[in-house]
């Protein structure tokens, strides 16, 4: 449940979401934290000036809506987003998850509304902290935005499972645990004050004991929230359409924008995602099992290699002790020699088994959120989250490459000492092979004439130089932010053809290419810089 805790938090202030509202792009953020990074735009942005001059078409026009992260899915608040090309420069600040927040372009008006349900300034914009992706408010402002009642529940149970120990409500003197509660009489029991108090016989045996958690959110829990209309406040949801992916009001249907469109019922729809999310979690739920079993194995292999190595050592010493004084100064070169590969072996398998921990971890918490999203009973609000969980599911399935469960290092030590010159051949006394059979491969070659861009994709090729006798098992390939940061992998396997998608149209990123086997990997290609497309 521990590692589910990253998924509850807001992006933006980094503590448990408080009124969770949905952005279009189906992220979420905290009603007050949406009102803090809203941008007051120029007058020629707005949503009324766009649809006076016929060139706009939505409740929400996106400005930068092609510039959208090539790690945003994966790695929530994955660097900075600036503000817009005609907005204002605005100061910005840091929250606790690294994700910078634009306070807002001017103060909030005198009211008696709380700070999260005040009007906004007019002509505002929010960006979204996950994707980046920056929209214009319409006269509704945050109001028009669903909010995530889902996730509200999802907390309040998380929170609830870490809270203390109930302690029993009949002892004199020091309470003990709890172990039961009575619904009919609401009362916390310890095992000693539950048969003294409350036996099971007579009219007490009808009365219903449930473990002391599940007693405390039932005394807290508040009848179930109908589902309201975002567009029609008093109507209540009762279709799906399909075409939107939403849920919508009958009022929808007959005068609003869906009345063409094609809509299936609420419990159907309700019925058919959640079959389509727990189906895609048994995928991911295999991919973990397999990661959990990669990491064991990866210990093995440290404790092995430590192993080897002392058992290594001791043949080596042995065999120099016997060549009395010239060979002993030639013993401590070899053992330099012997600890730097085995250092070397221990970095390999170390680091990755760090990058290996750090995707279970992601994957294992997005597993919990989403079964606990599967046990809410709100047909409306789990459809609103149903779309963007299936696809998280899949996308961090497919991270889980043939080539990210397949160990970077062997734990032998291919080192074998010859001894039969003796002391005629001392001064020249080295290791017959030291990996020599088995080196690294060689660096790939970046094809040039094949590798191109297209709108806000990129393909790229590579190869092994023509005389490479040694064979590579993989490559990884790595792309940069587009702006000059770090380069991260966006492919690895044994293909040597990717095309990367999703990059920022008009932007600038460089990418390399490397290979590896079991020895180790190579060094990097030649950098290549590729230009996206002006616009989609």
């Amino acid at each position: 449940m521990e590692e589910m805790e990253e998924e509850l938090k807001c992006p933006v202030c980094g503590s448990f979401y408080r009124e969770p509202i949905i952005l279009p792009c189906s992220h979420n953020i905290c009603q007050a934290c949406a009102r803090n990074i809203l941008v007051q735009t120029p007058e020629s942005e707005s949503p009324q000036s766009r649809r006076a001059s016929g060139s706009g078409v939505s409740d929400y026009d996106y400005l930068d809506l092609d510039k959208m992260s090539l790690y945003s899915e994966a790695d929530s608040g994955y660097g900075s987003y600036g503000g817009f090309a005609s907005a204002p420069t605005t100061p910005c600040q840091k929250s606790p998850n690294g994700v910078r927040v634009f306070p807002p372009a001017m103060p909030p008006p005198a009211t008696h509304l709380s700070p999260a349900l005040a009007s906004v300034p007019r002509n505002s914009c929010i960006t979204c902290p996950q994707c980046h992706r920056s929209l214009i408010l319409d006269d509704r402002g945050l109001r028009g935005f669903p909010k995530n009642r889902v996730l509200e529940g999802v907390i309040d149970r998380y929170q609830q499972s870490k809270a203390a120990a109930l302690k029993c409500q009949l002892c004199e003197k020091a309470p003990k645990e709890a172990t039961v509660m009575c619904e009919q009489c609401d009362v916390f029991y310890c095992d000693p004050c539950r048969l003294r108090c409350h036996p099971p016989r007579g009219p007490l045996a009808k009365h219903r004991l449930v473990p002391p958690a599940q007693g405390r959110v039932s005394r807290r829990l508040s009848p179930r929230k109908v589902s309201t209309c975002t567009d029609h406040e008093l109507e209540n949801h009762s279709m799906y359409c399909v075409q939107c992916k939403m849920p919508v009001c009958y009022q929808c249907l007959e005068e609003g924008k869906h009345s063409s469109h094609e809509v299936k019922a609420l419990g159907a729809m309700w019925k058919l995602h959640k079959s389509q999310l727990s189906q895609a979690l048994n995928g991911l739920s295999d991919r973990a099992k397999e990661a959990k079993e990669f990491l064991v194995q990866l210990r093995n292999m440290v404790q092995q290699i430590q192993e080897n190595s002392v058992e290594f050592e001791a043949c080596l010493v042995a065999q120099c002790d016997a060549l009395i004084d010239a060979l002993n100064r030639r013993k401590a070169q070899l053992l330099a020699r012997v600890n730097k590969e085995h250092e070397h072996k221990l970095k390999v398998v170390r680091d990755q088994i760090s990058h290996c921990t750090v995707k279970l971890r992601q994957t294992t918490g997005l597993m919990e959120y989403c079964l606990e999203v599967i046990k809410e009973n709100d047909p409306s609000g789990f459809l609103q989250i149903s779309d963007a969980l299936i696809r998280r599911v899949h996308l961090t399935e497919d991270q889980w490459g043939k080539g990210t469960l397949t160990p970077r290092m062997t734990t032998d030590f291919d080192l074998s000492l010859d001894n039969s010159p003796l002391l005629q051949s001392i001064h020249q006394l080295d290791f017959v092979q030291m990996k020599a059979s088995s080196p690294v491969p060689a660096t790939p070659i970046l094809q040039l004439e094949e590798c191109c861009t297209h709108n806000n994709s990129a393909t790229l090729s590579w190869k092994q130089p023509p005389l490479s006798t040694v064979p590579a098992e993989g490559y990884i390939l790595e792309l940069d932010d587009g702006n000059g940061g770090q380069f991260r992998e966006v492919y690895v396997g044994k293909e040597t053809m990717c095309t990367v998608d999703g990059l920022h149209f008009n932007s600038t990123y460089n990418a390399r290419v490397k290979a590896f086997n079991k020895t180790g990997v190579s060094q990097y290609s030649k950098t290549l810089v590729l230009q996206t497309s002006e616009g989609g």
